[in-house]
């Protein structure tokens, strides 16, 4: 694999899925390493940051500035972002050791075993699926915001949530559009999500430079709402809005740079997201206050519209989420094609989701199969995706459990393996990772404010986890895999 330290030299030169290991405990690899190296600094970052902002932020911020106060919001964001960079340090150091497509997947496999990382990768699968389905609801919903004329009419109801045709159509069409972009190849996903972050920074730009020039301090009021407790809802949120830059190892073998420079991207993708949430929230709570913003309302549109005195600059910040759908929906579909990858090429799925297209060198087999499925997602209403994003949040909470037990695991087990990006305070750092995410997944439990919903959600969750047992009972490993 280009001379990378992990990776043994090919034992042939044909296109076929012979696998190979680099060492004792590694996940089987493809003999010749297909994917097409374009990505550079620029595409990771628009990749990671895009994929961390949805839509979000054109819909919550004023419930998080109600709830938390505007100074509590931004509090609540840095300590939040904390949590996740100080996980996203342990991504940075295993991204750069061990740069290979499906990230989470192979580093836990080579610390921990077969068992440990299929419901590691099995979780994070289920992570990056539900995000694509939800996506392909959210569109149509902030499509409306710009053309109220899109519903049609009520084909059926489901658990009380109306699906409209016209939405469906949408939401259907989009998904379509979606998969075909990533079935084309990873420059031309690339330069969507570029496209895409642009229009994000461009509206983001207008409501900052909006709250700067004309935004009202006491409008901002109160700093920290009462009771205090509201910081800790919205903080419990934070994870769930910063998933996403874990895609940046899924698409390891497709990045063209230095090791090093992928764990310093991690890293920095993460910053730069928390900034982005701080400082539009506050821009929102200087424009309108979180008392003033009625429920359902697109708040970061309506601050804009207020701060320029015109309803195109807030029709330009739902473009601007509309964007950060398309770049969020982009990376989870090229993340969730690369996860079954891995998997496939471990013995634990379908070989089919381990081949490449010939021409354009995408797992195309995984980007159909999420691209049906977020398809067929507008069917089935706003509740049931609610509560499968929900559902997600949990699964991927689950995976940054493991990372940073691999993480441990892997500086005790292997101090020699090379680590271009090599962090200090290894000790420090993996067990503060690993007690934050036990604590971000005590949030789920139920003794919590922000417990999943039974029987629902947790029916979800086991659901998954059966599918999840059926699969790894039936494509167990090969004994000899790792000989």
């Amino acid at each position: 694999h280009c001379g990378l330290p992990l990776i043994a030299a090919p034992c042939c030169t044909s296109r076929s899925n012979t696998l190979t290991t680099s060492a004792p405990g590694d996940a089987p690899r493809p003999s010749e390493a297909l994917f097409q190296r374009v990505l550079r600094a620029r595409d990771v970052v628009t990749l990671a940051f895009g994929a961390m902002i949805g839509w979000s932020w054109v819909l919550l911020t004023g419930y998080w500035v109600d709830t938390a106060g505007s100074l509590g919001t931004v509090v609540a964001f840095l300590a939040g972002g904390a949590v996740i960079a100080l996980i996203g340090l342990t991504y940075a150091e295993l991204s750069a050791a061990m740069p290979n497509a499906g990230g989470e997947h192979v580093w836990t496999w080579r610390a921990l075993g077969p068992g440990p990382s299929f419901v590691c990768t099995w979780a994070l699968l289920m992570a990056y699926v539900n995000v694509c389905l939800f996506e392909a609801v959210a569109l149509p919903t902030a499509v409306e915001y710009l053309l109220p004329g899109i519903r049609i009419g009520t084909l059926w109801t489901v658990f009380g949530a109306p699906v409209d045709a016209g939405f469906v159509i949408v939401g259907a069409g989009s998904a379509a559009l979606m998969t075909l972009i990533n079935l084309l190849g990873i420059r031309t996903a690339a330069r969507v999500q570029l496209a895409g972050t642009g229009l994000i920074l461009l509206a983001a730009i207008l409501l900052v430079s909006g709250a700067v020039a004309f935004g009202e301090p006491a409008r901002a009021e109160p700093w920290i709402a009462l009771p205090a407790t509201g910081i800790l809802t919205v903080l419990i949120m934070v994870p769930t809005l910063l998933v996403g830059f874990d895609v940046i190892p899924q698409s390891a073998e497709e990045i063209d740079l230095p090791p090093r420079r992928i764990g310093q991207l991690i890293v920095f993708s993460v910053l730069l997201a928390v900034a982005f949430y701080g400082l539009i929230s506050f821009s929102v709570a200087l424009a309108i206050g979180g008392t003033e913003i009625a429920p359902g309302q697109l708040a970061s549109g309506d601050a804009a519209t207020a701060l320029w005195g015109h309803p195109a600059a807030g029709q330009l910040l739902v473009l601007g989420g509309i964007a950060g759908i398309l770049t969020s929906w982009n990376a989870f579909i090229l993340g969730g094609s690369r996860v079954l990858y891995a998997l496939a090429h471990s013995g634990q799925a379908p070989a089919i989701f381990g081949r490449l297209h010939p021409r354009y060198g995408t797992p195309w087999a995984g980007i159909l199969v999420i691209g049906v499925l977020s398809m067929l997602a507008p069917l089935c209403g706003r509740t049931v995706l609610l509560w499968m994003v929900n559902a997600g949040s949990f699964a991927t909470v689950v995976a940054y459990l493991f990372v940073p037990i691999a993480f441990l695991a892997l500086r005790r087990l292997e101090p020699e393996l090379p680590r271009p990006y090599r962090i200090t305070h290894p000790r420090t750092v993996g067990i503060g990772a690993t007690v934050l995410a036990l604590g971000l997944l005590a949030c789920f439990l139920p003794f919590s404010p922000a417990a999943l919903v039974w029987p629902y959600e947790w029916g979800m969750i086991l659901a998954w986890t059966v599918i999840g047992l059926l699969v790894f009972l039936r494509y167990r490993p090969n004994k000899s895999a790792n000989r």
